[in-house]
Order: C-alpha cells, then sequence, then structure tokens
C-alpha cells in the first residue's frame, strides 16, 4: 500500500525484484528495481503510470530473475516412499515459450546447484507421495539462484536425452513402478554419462514465420539410427522418435512436431558435432520443416559456448528468419557439391550408346555454377573439374582456388549423399528441379540451401543476358499463407480499411494465425467464406 512497505517487501524478497502494475500491459506500470531507492520511487511511478493508464493502481512485487535459464529436474518415485532425481534439462532454447532444443546435462549451472535443485525436487515429490516419472521446472538465475515453476506429472518430450546420459529405461521404470515394484535404483546409482542434445522436428517454415506446413510427406528419410527406444545399451549415436512415414498426410489439426531428433556423444562439442550431421541427413519433402532454423540455432556462436537464456531466439532473431541467417562455414563447397553431382550426370548421359556422331554428350572439364537469387540477383561460379582416371565416383574440384576432393557412391537419384570431401566425411542433400528451374539443382549442408544451374562457360554468359521477369503484382490481395480453417474474416466489401488493421484468422495445427492488411485500401470483395478450408495462397480478400 506505500513505497515504504513495498521496500521493506523487496528487501523481503532479495534484490533485484519487478514492480508491477495489476492492470498492466504493454511496458505500462513496470519497473525493475535493484536497490532500496530504486524500488522507493519505482513503487510511485508504477502507481501513478497504474492509474493514469488502467485506473487501478494496484500493484505487486515479484522476484526479478536477470538473464532466465528453464532448468528441469527428472524426478522417479515408488509406492514405497522412494524418490531420485535424475539429473537436469536444460530447455532454455525456446520460441514463444516452446521448447526447441533440449539438452542433458546442463552447460550452465554447478555441481552444488544441481544437488540443491535435485535434492528440493525429491523433497517435493515425497512431500505429495508421488509415484511414476515426473519433472520438477525451474527458473534459473545467471546467479544460480533458482524458483520453483511448476511440476510435470508425466513423462516429457524431451525425456530421450535423460535417458541417453543416465542409461535409464524411463518407460520401462514407469510401468515397473505402475505394477508396484520398487525402484531399482538408489540416488548414488545414478550415472551422467557424456552429452545429450534432442531437437523438435516441426512441420512448420521457418523462412514465412514458422508458419505451420501441412500436407503429403513426399520424401520422409530419417538419417541412420544407432540407439534405439527401449536399448539404454548401444549409447553414443543417433536416435530418431516419430510417427509419420513416406507418403503420409501432415493435417492442420494437430501439434506441429513430427518428430525427435537425438544424439548422444562423449562431450558437448562431439554431441553438437553430431546433431549437426544428423540434420545434414534428415530429409524431408513435401512439406517445410524447421531442420534449417534448428542447423543455424547448432552453429550460433552464443549456443555453441553456452551463453544463452529463454531470450535467445527472440533476441537474436528478432526480425524472423531469414536465409542469411544461416551462414555456412565454407559457401564454395556447395558449388563444387553441385558441379560434382552435373559431373557424374554428364558421365554416365556420355556413356550411352546409339548417339549420332558429332551430337554425342561431351563431359569436359570447365563448368559454371549459377546461384539462383532473388530477383534476377545470381552468382555466376567458374569451376574447375578434374577427371581421376579409374577412380569411379571420385573428382577433384577447383573453385576460387580452393581445391575439393569428392569421393562418394551415393547414385545419382539419391537425395541424401554420403561421402568424403579432403578426407572428411560429409552428408548433404541434393535434389532436381526447383520451383524457380526444373533444370536446376538444389544443395542442402548445414542448414544452408542453394539453387544452382549447372552449364558450360558459354552458356552462363548467354544466361547473364536474359531478362529478368518479375512475378505479379498480388498487393491488392489477402492470400492464405498456410493450409488452414478460416475461423473470421473481419472485413466487409466497400469497407476502408488501415494498414495493421485486422483482416482475418486462420487456424491450423492448434495456433490461430492472424492476417493483417499490408496498406490501406478500400475491400472490393470477400473470395472466401468463415468455415472454409483454405489451401496455400488461396485468396480471402480483394482490394480495390
Amino acid at each position: 500500500e506505500t513505497a515504504d512497505k513495498a521496500v521493506e517487501i523487496a528487501k523481503g524478497i532479495g534484490y533485484p525484484v519487478m514492480i508491477k502494475a495489476s492492470a498492466g500491459g504493454g511496458g505500462k506500470g513496470l519497473r525493475v528495481a535493484f536497490n532500496d531507492k530504486e524500488a522507493f520511487e519505482g513503487f510511485t511511478s508504477c502507481r501513478n503510470e497504474a492509474r493514469n493508464s488502467f485506473g487501478d493502481d494496484r500493484v505487486f512485487i515479484e522476484k526479478f530473475v536477470e538473464e532466465p535459464r528453464h532448468i528441469e529436474i527428472q524426478v522417479l518415485g515408488d509406492s514405497h516412499g522412494n524418490v531420485v532425481y535424475l539429473n537436469e534439462r536444460e530447455c532454455s532454447i525456446q520460441r514463444r515459450h516452446q521448447k526447441v532444443i533440449e539438452e542433458a546435462p546442463s552447460p550452465f549451472i554447478s555441481e552444488a546447484t544441481r544437488k540443491a535443485m535435485g535434492e528440493q525436487a525429491v523433497q517435493l515429490a515425497k512431500a505429495v507421495k508421488y509415484q511414476s516419472a515426473g519433472t520438477v521446472e525451474f527458473v534459473v538465475g545467471k546467479d544460480q539462484s533458482f524458483y520453483f515453476l511448476e511440476m510435470n506429472t508425466r513423462l516429457q518430450v524431451e525425456h530421450p536425452v535423460t535417458e541417453a546420459i543416465t542409461g535409464l529405461d524411463l518407460v520401462e521404470m514407469m510401468i515397473r513402478v505402475a505394477a508396484g515394484e520398487k525402484l531399482p535404483i538408489e540416488q548414488k546409482d545414478v550415472q551422467r554419462n557424456g552429452w545429450s542434445i534432442e531437437c523438435r522436428i516441426n512441420a512448420e517454415d521457418p523462412f514465412r514465420n514458422f508458419l505451420p506446413s501441412t500436407g503429403r510427406l513426399v520424401r520422409f528419410q530419417t538419417p541412420q539410427q544407432t540407439m534405439f527406444q527401449g536399448n539404454t545399451q548401444d549409447l553414443y549415436g543417433v536416435r530418431v522418435d516419430t510417427g509419420v512415414q513416406d507418403g503420409g498426410e501432415i493435417p492442420m489439426f494437430y501439434d506441429s512436431m513430427i518428430a525427435k531428433l537425438i544424439v548422444h556423444g562423449k562431450d558437448r562439442n562431439e554431441a553438437i558435432a553430431k546433431m549437426r550431421e544428423a540434420l545434414n541427413g534428415f530429409v524431408i519433402r513435401g512439406i517445410s520443416s524447421n531442420i534449417p532454423f534448428q542447423a543455424a540455432l547448432l552453429a550460433h556462436p552464443r549456443f555453441v559456448s553456452g551463453d544463452f537464456n529463454t531470450g535467445f531466439i527472440a533476441e537474436q532473431y528478432s526480425q524472423g528468419f531469414r536465409a542469411e541467417d544461416v551462414p555456412h562455414d565454407d559457401h564454395d563447397f556447395l558449388a563444387a557439391l553441385a558441379a560434382f553431382v552435373r559431373r557424374k550426370s554428364r558421365e554416365r548421359a556420355a556413356g550411352l550408346s546409339g548417339q549420332l556422331p558429332g551430337y554425342d554428350v561431351q563431359v569436359g572439364q570447365d563448368y559454371a555454377v549459377v546461384e539462383l537469387g532473388k530477383e534476377g540477383k545470381n552468382r555466376y561460379v567458374p569451376v574447375h573439374v578434374d577427371e581421376l582416371v579409374g577412380k569411379h565416383g571420385e573428382a577433384r574440384i577447383t573453385v576460387n582456388g580452393k581445391t575439393y576432393a569428392i569421393a562418394s557412391n551415393s547414385r545419382l537419384n539419391d537425395i541424401r549423399i554420403v561421402g568424403t570431401c579432403n578426407g572428411k566425411p560429409f552428408t548433404a542433400q541434393v535434389e532436381r528441379g526447383t520451383l524457380k528451374n526444373p533444370l536446376a539443382l538444389q544443395v542442402q549442408h548445414n542448414g544452408t540451401r542453394i539453387e544452382a544451374l549447372v552449364m558450360s562457360p558459354r552458356m552462363a554468359e548467354l544466361h547473364k543476358l536474359m531478362p529478368y521477369k518479375a512475378p505479379p503484382d498480388l498487393s491488392k490481395f489477402v492470400l492464405s499463407p498456410m493450409p488452414g480453417l478460416l475461423v473470421d474474416v473481419s472485413v466487409q466489401p466497400g469497407q476502408k480499411v488501415q494498414a495493421g488493421e485486422r483482416v482475418a484468422v486462420i487456424e491450423a495445427m492448434k495456433m490461430e494465425n492472424v492476417l493483417f492488411a499490408a496498406a490501406d485500401g478500400v475491400v472490393k470483395k470477400v473470395v472466401a467464406a468463415k468455415g472454409e478450408s483454405l489451401t496455400v495462397d488461396q485468396m480471402i480478400v480483394e482490394f480495390e
């Protein structure tokens, strides 16, 4: 009720604290105080601001957690009063409060903090006589102070990372506990071996503000698995948990997660390297996925160093996620790989019998890789290929003065190419035919994707002279950015609409997506009706 009382409460909680208007919002009526003076002044300012803005001057005070991390403790309890904690999981890489990457253990907390959090989680579980697997979630400040969030009384999506580092099958444990058995382990028996990371593979388009992506799974090939559910013996490998397959339909009625990719390494750096390579080999076609975004996160220097918190994605990708946010450590390798695949295709074509004399396919050694860019801004890369006589599936390729000795036994019709480059193993994806050009190759590696034409130097010279054909102007239309259910249309024919005004609402994958007008205008006609199922780019509203 008073500034003095506010200071007293703040001291009791411990600085820093957040002083918040009960009816606040949009940053109004909110102050962070680091000492008595700031608490005294902040309370007064907060009340005045709240009274003027909301007509309600009630204020409350809570702990302000600096650079918060989301860390959770896995617990396991039986019906005989035994409870153990199975280390922690770091779940701070989140987007809009949805976890994206989880790992165990945490690269942040100390042994003392781990022990303190674990013991408190066990006390909580014992207090409610908890039986089965469960998770106690905490917010942890940069000073390693931690605060209880909630308890999830179930098995969680990210449980495999705990299984990998402890060697325990949590599902089996849950069944045994439910059957009345005692826990087979005590706290001293809980292991922590190596490092495990999980990436959630979602059916969403990261380049279109993570809009849900539905439709037919034309291709769904997981990377080679060496770890499997229910088997805690074969660790230090790759595991995929999924319920979808080739030819399956990804509908708009369910959550967007279609798979979980889990790796286990001897340490964190090895786990990151394994995950990047596993993502390279994860083939998803027909719908969009968040794999490029996951690849960018894993390569980000702050993630690699472990210096992140729950605000990491919002800070680093505040303008959304773009193709240029996935920097490749050696972009010329992509051009070399495109030339390698094209060269092997030409070699095969040259070996076909029955070709007309003088018109037979010439393999050649000099090529130009034309990377197709936005608005006709293409990148032309001269490439030289040296033939390695007697070595099938190998070639030495020179790009911008750098040499790439590529060897691969993958077939020409394989999307996933596995081989070595300068002696180091790689996995990449190469697909023929793209939306921009049916003759182009799409090359994907470490989250970076290029569309390229591989041609003779003379053809490249002529290609530069081709005029750029601009796409049609669609600014007068509001189009559906995804398949979904049109749950609301907020405008009528003849209505004046301002830029930023709500036009329609589409529901897909448990999320409501609001469409706004891009510019001022007058509604000419409403094409789609409320309750209609929409396809991608289907017209909803047309402006005059």
